[in-house]
């Protein structure tokens, strides 16, 4: 790595590599030019905090909120056996779990989330009584926020505004930071070589932005560096776009909901090859006259996802701490 290199160079580096030699799933190049055109003409949503399903109140309670929230922003492996709240996706169901808990507690701890079990998850998202994989995903939440308290203790002395600090407005910083927490540190190895995409870690960054408009606790210099987050909603998209196209028999798996075992080379090229076609729209524009971020390109997608006709099709599905 050169001295300059980030871990967002890192990220695309490996992308990009994956690309080149993707046994499994494949950019159409024919598609990028008038498929860049088409996603910017209407413009690009601003991202706006949704207060609906996601706690506010002081900065360090929104900040504690982020927090906590992406350290279980996965499991769309699980959702599908997930016990949902009416009209609501899994992610909004935990978020919106979550933000009730805030509002009628305030934060967990530092304490609470070293002590959380997984019978406290069950209750605390509403899965009583919900047996097999939901149970299993209530489990690794637990985990996941027994390690945060650990590191937020261990490391800031609980004080959920010590990794901000830390960063000093660093979105690469922050990203490291976080990734210190194995759940976080999103890096799988594909013919033998890393392949970061640390999906979270820039989630939660972005969410930081949005929720303080770019600024104090969400001011970042570098946050225009960010990639996609790779998951599996945002590949979906452009595979149903027709910016990706999948092996048959891959695609005949993801139809029939067959898992895509994490890790997998097909899992990994799913994620990557999304990343880079993503990169490959930016530098269309970019050629183009047109100033876009992959960032901005992501809530997009990502957006377009929520309607009717993407969430009519299956799209695929591994069980992962990662997304």
């Amino acid at each position: 790595m050169s001295v300059n290199e980030d871990i967002f160079d890192r990220i695309r580096a490996a992308a990009a590599e994956v690309a080149q030699q993707a046994k499994f799933v494949h950019l159409v190049d024919a598609q990028i030019a008038p498929y860049a055109a088409s996603l910017v003409a209407d413009g690009l949503p601003t991202p706006v905090y949704d207060t609906v399903n996601h706690a506010r109140g002081s900065v360090a309670e929104t900040v504690a909120f982020l927090l906590t929230l992406d350290t279980v922003n996965f499991g769309s492996g699980y959702f599908p056996h997930l016990r949902k709240r009416p009209g609501m996706s899994g992610y909004f169901t935990v978020a919106s779990a979550l933000k009730e808990r805030w509002e009628r507690e305030g934060p967990l701890t530092g304490t609470e989330l070293r002590a959380l079990a997984a019978a406290d998850c069950v209750v605390l998202f509403g899965q009583e009584g919900n047996a097999g994989p939901a149970q299993e995903l209530m489990a690794l939440f637990a985990k996941a926020l027994n390690d945060l308290g650990t590191w937020l203790g261990g490391r800031y002395d609980d004080d959920p505004l010590g990794p901000i600090a830390d960063a000093e407005h660093s979105a690469a910083l922050l990203v490291e930071l976080v990734s210190e927490m194995p759940f976080f540190r999103d890096v799988s190895i594909y013919e033998g070589t890393d392949v970061p995409l640390y999906k979270r870690a820039q989630i939660l960054v972005t969410d930081l932005a949005i929720a303080f408009d770019d600024q104090g606790p969400g001011s970042f210099y570098d946050l225009d560096r960010l990639t996609i987050f790779a998951d599996n909603l945002v590949p979906h998209v452009l595979r149903v776009d027709g910016l990706l196209a999948y092996d048959d028999e891959l695609l005949a798996r993801v139809e029939r909901g067959e898992l895509i075992a994490a890790g997998s080379p097909e899992e990994i090229e799913i994620r990557a090859v999304a990343v880079h076609a993503v990169e490959r729209i930016v530098g269309e524009l970019s050629a183009s006259g047109i100033s876009v971020t992959a960032r901005e390109l992501d809530y997009l997608l990502w957006n377009r996802g929520q309607r009717a006709a993407y969430k009519a099709l299956p799209r695929h599905r591994t069980r992962t701490v990662f997304y």
